[in-house]
Formats: structure tokens, sequence, C-alpha cells
């Protein structure tokens, strides 16, 4: 992997997706620590407005001697594009080859209502973030620029993750997209898909898990748009998502089902997998559940 434009050195290729701000932050280090020790790749987390994305990677980074940390996503609402950039390359400097600055434009009822914010076009808002952060000088933190990945589900927010960023960060796709956002970036520019998973308890306890994560999102357009051009359809947005949506989303049943559906993005094209397990609240531990994926996926 070391032909991506900007480099990162993950030390395996699966990685973990795990919402650490409910977390006291000393305790989420812990946590961090076991998912290297268990040979997971990278510790990736969303950036909700409960706590700075950025500052939690440097807590994650210190915590920590080989795993990635990357942000999944940062929200570009949150900070102006010139500290973004010149945070993100302090962090690069400080730990080479393992911070990954991954922004998204997060989503119009969050930013709206939440923030009381305007929501303007994605695209173009992107674009324009984009550009100003590449207007800060090279000779600050020279040659520490990390990775920078677009949460892009469309086509043309794709495309921008090939053309001013070094590829993509998808979240709740099917492998089949993985596949297509590939063809898209061409093969040197990075992707690390998301891939959630439910595993321990019976079936229905699973698929029940798998509703309520999903569900989350249904409302939210992005979402509904991205999975409509999966081959989905309005009778799958139902609130919770069909069936068909939760288990094509949602690895579920053994640890080694639920680690197949990590490996089949990977089959797909993916460089790295980031897997998120699917607990009862943003708060459920996953160590457990990431103690048995790191045997069925061997790391």
């Amino acid at each position: 992997m070391t032909n991506k434009p900007a480099g990162v050195n993950f030390p395996s290729k699966v990685g973990v997706w795990w919402n650490s701000e409910p977390w006291p932050i000393r305790d989420a280090q812990n946590i961090a620590r076991e998912i290297e020790q268990l040979g997971f790749g990278s510790l990736f987390m969303p950036e909700g407005g409960g706590k700075d994305a950025l500052v939690e990677s440097a807590a994650f980074l210190a915590a920590t001697d080989r795993l990635v940390v990357g942000t999944g996503i940062a929200n570009i609402h949150f900070r102006i594009p010139i500290p973004a950039e010149t945070g993100a390359r302090t962090l690069a400097a400080l730990h080479p080859g393992r911070f990954v600055l991954g922004l998204g434009v997060s989503h119009a009822p969050f930013v709206e209502d939440s923030m009381h914010g305007s929501y303007g076009k994605p695209l173009a808002t992107m674009r324009t973030y984009l550009e100003r952060m590449n207007s800060v000088p090279t000779e600050i933190e020279e040659g520490a620029r990390p990775a920078r990945l677009l949460a892009a589900l469309g086509p043309r927010m794709i495309e921008l993750s090939g053309e001013l960023a070094d590829g993509a960060h998808p979240y709740l796709v099917t492998p089949e997209q993985t596949a297509a956002t590939r063809s898209v970036l061409g093969p040197d520019k990075w992707l690390v898909p998301e891939q959630a998973v439910a595993i321990g308890g019976d079936a229905e306890d699973q698929l029940r898990r798998a509703h309520t994560h999903v569900g989350f999102y249904i409302p939210l357009q992005n979402y509904r748009n991205s999975w409509l051009r999966q081959g989905f359809d309005e009778s799958d947005l139902v609130p919770g998502g069909s069936d068909r949506l939760a288990r094509a989303l949602v690895g579920m049943g053994t640890a080694e089902q639920a680690a197949a559906s990590v490996t089949a993005h990977l089959d797909a094209g993916a460089d790295h997998v980031v897997v998120q397990v699917v607990g009862d609240g943003a708060s459920a531990d996953p160590r457990s559940a990431l103690r048995e994926l790191a045997k069925a996926l061997q790391l």
C-alpha cells in the first residue's frame, strides 16, 4: 500500500470504528491500547458534537505505539479549514504514518437544528473547504500532511475524494458499493470503508441491534440517497430499515460470519476496513466482540 499519495502505515488490513465520545478519555485510551494489542490496525472515531475528534486523536496516538488513528469523520462545520489543516499536520508530524484525517459535510438536521448553522450544497461546501486547507503554506510542518479522506457516498463526492483528497471513507455501504467506489477512485487512492457487525446473543437479538443501528440513519437524506443508489428502494427505508437493508449493512451470525462481511470489502478493492461493533447503546463496551473478531480474522 506504499503507492498511495499520502503514506499511512496500517499494521494490518482491518481496524476498528468506535464511538469513544461517551467514555472518559483515560478509559478510552485503555480500550485503544487493547485494540492495538489485539492486532487491529487502526482506530477511527466519529465526531457527533460531544468531543473534538482531533483532540481525541491526539490522546489515542499518545497512548499507543503503532495504531493508526483516524477521524471518521471530523465535521467540517465544527472548525474552520486553516486550523483543521495545521492541527492535522501537527499530529502527523508527531506520529508519522499514524494519523488519517477523515472529513465530512455531516447532515442538514445536525448542522441546522443542533448547531444552528447553515447547511449549503455539500459538494460545493466541501470543495471550498479543501481549497482553503490547501492554501496553508507548505513550510508549516513541511512534509507532514496526513492522508485526507472524505466521507464520500455519491459519485461526485467520490470524484472529489480523488481530486482534492487522498481517498474515501464510506460508511454504511455494501461490498458492491466499495467495488463501485474503487472503480471511480482508481487504484492509487485510499479506500477505507466501515463495516458494522452484530455478534453475540441469538439471531433475533442480533437483528434487533442491526435494526436499531440502521434506524438511526434512516431519517438522514444523505444515507437514503446512498441506499437507493445501491439498489434498495423505498420499501427498505422504513423506520428501523427493512430486514433486507439491515442484513446487507450489518454482518451478523458467528464471529466468523461477521468477519466474512469485513473481508468482503477487502475483496472488493478496499485497502483497509474499519469494523464497528453494534451493541446496546452508544456506551456499550466493544471489547468482548472485538476479541472474538480478532481471532476470526486471524489478526
